[in-house]
């Protein structure tokens, strides 16, 4: 037989079920987005890793200026890093273009 042992919940009630934490981090607000991998799609916004790239990284498209904040994450000296893309930024660039795309279905 496994020992329980007995903790207190926040109310002072005491018990011996284990306390699980929130399925997935489910009420944390987000702050980041990982980039999904290759050939899959961002289980938030539901964009593909290439066009979520097209809005980070400089290119010839956006005037080498991204419309969405990201930043790379890597030890010193390794090769490859975690590219996290920051939500707000995100958010703010996807309801700029909502507006657009409102103002001309209106007309």
């Amino acid at each position: 037989m496994k020992n329980k042992l007995q903790t207190t919940a926040g109310n002072g009630q005491t018990t011996i079920a284990p306390l699980a934490p929130a399925a997935n981090g489910a009420n944390l607000p987000i702050e980041f987005l990982r980039l999904p991998k290759p050939g899959t799609q961002c289980p938030v916004t539901g964009l593909s890793r290439s066009y979520l790239n097209s809005l980070i990284l400089p290119s010839d498209g956006n005037g080498h200026r991204p419309p969405v904040k990201s930043v790379c994450l890597r030890q010193r000296g390794a090769k490859k890093g975690v590219r996290l893309v920051s939500w707000d930024s995100l958010k703010a660039h996807l309801y700029a273009n909502l507006d657009g795309i409102e103002q001309g279905a209106s007309k």
